[in-house]
């Protein structure tokens, strides 16, 4: 589905993570100057049960669909330590978020390696701000990347065709 912003609520609500919304109020036909205030107002739209979580405790990602799980897999988060700086801490952000950008099987990092990025983040499926579930050829059994979820290709292509749509929620437990 293709999205045209044509007001600052309807791109808002997209930068909140709101695309169906958006989407939904302008096939209706009802942007007009008071659309702002009621994009601002409104709720996410219900997302088919869907949710994604992160374990980093147990190195496990899980996949539910309506409560029930459908399918699970190993998973490695941000590293205590950054690679290059291990004084600075890369975990992963823990906390309820939802998809807020999709990318292709060749998905790339726009930041990393530092200063012009290009590592391999296959299928990066985005969260906030920077930080993505992404498929990886290494999904070590202790912490690694720079704060994105990595899991493994075969499972990345699985999520991101068959599972994870925008909006989806995604649930980063703590460390």
């Amino acid at each position: 589905m293709k999205i045209t912003v044509t007001t600052i609520g309807a791109l808002i609500s997209l930068m909140l993570g709101q695309p169906l919304i958006a989407a939904q109020v302008k096939s209706a036909g009802v942007l007009n100057p008071h659309s702002f205030i009621q994009l601002a107002a409104a709720k996410p739209a219900a997302q088919s049960g869907r949710l994604f979580v992160f374990d980093p405790k147990r190195h496990r990602w899980y996949a539910y669909q309506n409560g029930r799980l459908i399918k699970q897999g190993r998973a490695s988060g941000g590293a205590y330590g950054c690679p290059k700086n291990k004084s600075r801490s890369c975990r992963t952000p823990s906390g309820t978020f939802r998809i807020i950008r999709k990318g292709p099987p060749n998905c790339k990092s726009t930041r990393y390696p530092k200063p012009h990025g290009g590592a391999r983040m296959d299928y990066c499926m985005c969260y906030h701000a920077f930080y993505c579930i992404h498929g990886s050829d290494h999904v070590p059994n202790y912490h690694a990347s720079h704060g994105c979820i990595r899991v493994t290709p075969a499972d990345a292509r699985w999520l991101s065709h068959n599972f994870i749509q925008y909006g989806t929620k995604v649930v980063v437990k703590s460390y």
